[in-house]
């Protein structure tokens, strides 16, 4: 019974993968859908704020999916010549943090080009000032789902609290294009 468990733990891992795969395919087409209608979806709040949660629930659970896989992978020893593939695992809080930043840093920059059409280095600090509650909220729940998940820890309840993290940033940020777009008119 117990040369099945490795069996079935590789079998899992190996769906993990290709539910990643699915994944990431599927986000790239609701990247190119979610940013060609943007500008008609924050004429009606409710559905901005409903298309922004969805889009956010969609980027963390593909965090959270791809994160399990790596963690699949290094617990059942995939990287057995590697010297330092578990260094993420043993430091989660390190790496979520780090790995948070940059998603939110990155997420910004991304909204800016599109709102701008580029971003030139005078308006970074700006953009970065206006985008800051957002992105602390969005990065406060791409930390915890790194957290949770490389330290193995991640229950539904946890997630549950993630998703709401995100919902509060999607009310939030519908909130900030709208106070934004009033004060540019």
């Amino acid at each position: 019974m117990e040369q099945m468990k490795p069996m079935n733990a590789k079998k899992s891992t190996a769906l993990l993968g290709v539910a990643f795969l699915t994944l990431l395919g599927l986000a790239y087409a609701e990247n190119l859908f979610f940013f060609n209608i943007l500008g008609n979806v924050l004429q009606n709040q409710l559905l901005a704020v409903g298309m922004l949660f969805l889009h956010n629930v969609l980027v963390v659970s593909m965090i959270l999916i791809g994160m399990t896989f790596y963690v699949n992978l290094v617990v059942l020893n995939f990287f057995k010549r590697e010297k330092h593939a578990d260094v993420v695992i043993s430091h989660p809080r390190t790496f979520a943090a780090v790995f948070a930043c940059m998603i939110v840093f990155l997420s910004i920059l991304r909204g800016a080009t599109l709102i701008n059409g580029g971003v030139t280095f005078e308006t970074l600090p700006l953009i970065l000032l206006i985008s800051a509650p957002v992105g602390i909220v969005e990065g406060y729940g791409i930390y915890l789902t790194l957290k949770k998940t490389l330290s193995r820890t991640m229950t539904t309840k946890a997630l549950a609290y993630i998703y709401g993290v995100f919902f509060v940033a999607s009310v939030m940020e519908v909130g900030f294009i709208n106070l934004l777009i009033s004060f540019a008119t």
